[in-house]
Parts: C-alpha cells; structure tokens; sequence
C-alpha cells in the first residue's frame, strides 16, 4: 500500500469524524432549542372541552 492512498483513507475518515461531530453539535442545538421552547410555553392548563358546559338528563 503506497503513501498517498493511506493518507486518502485517513483522510476520508477525518472527514466523516467531523461530519459526525457537526451533525451531533447540530442536534445538540437543536434539542436545547426545543427545550427551552417547550419551558417558556405557559403552563396554564387546557380548559376541559366539554366539562361543565353540558348536562346529560336522561330518564
């Protein structure tokens, strides 16, 4: 194996090291973005869609 298809094949693994990095940094961001999104939502409570507007009166 000569020199230069070494250096080709590590070569080719950097790269696909630092494509992995930069899509694991890219989720990271995400994941805290989504994080900190769902924490400044309001926490009030969803009214109930039926509960106390309807009467079942059945004889």
């Amino acid at each position: 194996m000569d020199l230069n298809s070494i250096m080709s094949s590590q070569l080719m693994q950097l790269q696909r090291t630092v494509q992995m990095s930069v899509l694991q940094n890219a989720m990271n961001m995400d994941t805290v973005a989504a994080v900190q999104m769902l924490q400044d939502m309001p926490q009030t409570a969803a009214p109930h869609p039926y509960k106390g507007t309807e009467v079942d009166i059945q004889v």
